[in-house]
């Protein structure tokens, strides 16, 4: 790395997954082709129903016979990459009496833990509300470490795509700026603004080697985005053809951006400071969680997203659920699952804004300012590519370590 690379705070750098030729031949199966989503709920795993949520029978299915078995079974324990966990947790106790303990960590420390749990038989975490696609079905799922499950009763509010593996909720990382640096609004209307001269060290994110969905959103512009990143240049640089060295439009944004001197952080709260903080002067755009917009008021930060940037203000991540194979609390786990699907149990998840899974519940009435249509402004991930991003992370992991040394 760079000693002239600026950085703010240490970076937690995940360990390269490595995908045998066979697990990714029979991953790609599993998101090409779809399969029913209905057998029974101690079914083993099939060839291409890896990523795939198990629904019980409809005519089966009782909710007050899965309280009544959940309540015996005594407690809960639930990973989350958010805070936001803990008061989850808190309502679903004071709902069902069922004592429940929510835990914020890092996502790749929980697929870490989980897996070596699964491997000594030793279960802690029940489930996980879990934001990292690729590996949840490249490694997790296929080695029956976790299933997913989805209640009958809410099935059909459920989008297809919401299925497979099992979506609670999108959030959102933005891109913001300063409106007191810039009053006139954010500085930047194209993304590849950003990987320009102008913006050298004065772009602000967390490491993506230390966050799984940035290097995730790499590898999804990869998949779904090339052209509209062409037609964004050439609205850019007009007359001007995109030369690059790289198969694709995305890879050649990542290996410029990283080649720009990005002021990169080990957490998002580093990268709000950096770039709202009151006493700063530095002009800087910086790519943050909306959660962030929720210290605005208490550290009288600010930020606002920019809005005017094309084509994407942003993108939306998905966070899904996942029960521990091996589990002791089995039903506690659907039961907790059932709670996160309705209204009463995410809305302690949208504090600072963001898009349940389930048709039926309303989005979080918190919007960053300059963020107007969570939809229309933001890139949304496919879940088609998850078994493609899983194969391509590491390869992705070294575009960028390559390209920023």
């Amino acid at each position: 790395m760079s000693s002239s690379t600026p950085r703010i705070g240490s970076t937690q750098r995940t360990a390269p997954r490595i995908a045998l030729a066979a697990l990714v031949a029979f991953l790609a199966g599993a998101t090409a082709c779809a399969p029913s989503s209905r057998q029974g709920d101690d079914a083993p795993a099939r060839a291409g129903a890896t990523a795939s949520a198990v629904i019980d029978d409809p005519a089966e299915f009782d909710l007050d016979e899965l309280v009544s078995a959940a309540k015996k079974e005594g407690s809960l324990t639930v990973y989350d990459s958010s805070g936001d966990i803990t008061k989850v947790a808190q309502a679903f106790t004071t709902k069902y009496g069922i004592k429940t303990t929510g835990v914020k960590n890092k996502v790749g420390d929980t697929l870490e833990k989980m897996t070596r749990e699964a491997q000594a038989g030793n279960v802690t975490i029940d489930m996980t509300l879990y934001e990292d696609g690729p590996s949840l079905v490249g490694e997790l799922l296929p080695q029956k470490v976790v299933r997913t499950w989805i209640p009958a009763d809410l099935a059909d509010q459920l989008p297809a795509a919401n299925r497979s593996p099992l979506l609670v909720l999108s959030k959102a990382n933005v891109w913001v700026y300063n409106p007191k640096l810039f009053p006139k609004g954010c500085p930047v209307d194209n993304i590849w603004d950003l990987v320009g001269p102008e913006w050298k060290g004065k772009v602000a994110l967390q490491d993506p080697l230390g966050k799984p969905n940035i290097i995730e959103w790499f590898n999804q512009l990869v998949n779904g985005a090339d052209q509209a990143l062409r037609d964004a240049h050439d609205a850019a640089h007009p007359g001007e053809e995109l030369k690059t060295s790289q198969e694709t439009a995305a890879q050649e944004w990542v290996v410029r951006l990283a080649k720009n001197s990005p002021v990169l952080t080990a957490a998002d709260d580093d990268v709000a400071a950096a770039v709202a903080s009151p006493n700063q002067t530095q002009p800087r755009i910086g790519l943050v969680s909306n959660a962030k917009f929720r210290d605005v008021k208490d550290k009288n930060y600010s930020m606002r997203v920019c809005d005017t940037l094309k084509p994407w203000s942003g993108y939306l991540y998905p966070k899904y659920g996942a029960i521990a194979t091996k589990t002791t609390h089995p039903n506690a786990a659907k039961l907790f699952t059932h709670f996160i699907l309705t209204e009463e149990g995410i809305t302690h998840e949208l504090g600072a804004g963001g898009i349940p899974a389930s048709t039926k519940v309303k989005q979080g009435s918190f919007t960053p300012p300059g963020l107007t249509d969570w939809k229309k402004e933001l890139f949304s991930f496919d879940p088609k590519y998850l078994a493609k991003d899983f194969a391509d992370t590491e390869a992705m992991q070294d575009l960028w370590r390559i390209s920023h040394s």
